[in-house]
């Protein structure tokens, strides 16, 4: 399975059964970079990296705001003019949810390239 993909479907699982921590693993740095994007915006609370000599993990605080999540694949080019329509493919509503992409300037959520002006890949969404 995909790592991202995994994250996002093990978080929304543990979302969904009302529990207060998961944990994510193999890790990797692009999903500590999604995951401190989602900590900036409120949907996860503190994470942590544990190393266990194998691949790693992160033990993650769910705070209960995340609604659906999910992975974008294929991992579809977005330029600043397509945000509104991927917005509107993933999203619930204008102002609810990000999209998550990764861009020449780092991972960040959609409003964020709106406002540098610059595109990037699609990652993932989160409401």
């Amino acid at each position: 399975m995909e790592p991202i993909s995994n994250m996002f479907s093990s978080i929304l699982n543990n979302e969904e059964r009302h529990k207060h921590e998961c944990i994510v693993y193999p890790a990797s740095k692009l999903m500590g970079h999604v995951l401190r994007v989602m900590q900036k915006y409120g949907y996860v609370g503190e994470f942590e990296f544990v190393d266990d000599g194998r691949g790693g993990k992160f033990k993650i605080q769910l705070l209960g705001r995340v609604n659906d999540c999910g992975s974008v694949r294929p991992r579809f080019s977005a330029t600043v003019e397509d945000l509104e329509k991927w917005g509107k493919q993933y999203l619930p509503s204008r102002d609810v949810g990000i999209l998550i992409l990764t861009t020449a300037k780092g991972v960040m959520a959609h409003k964020e390239a709106k406002d540098q002006n610059i595109g990037g890949q699609l990652l993932g969404y989160v409401f």
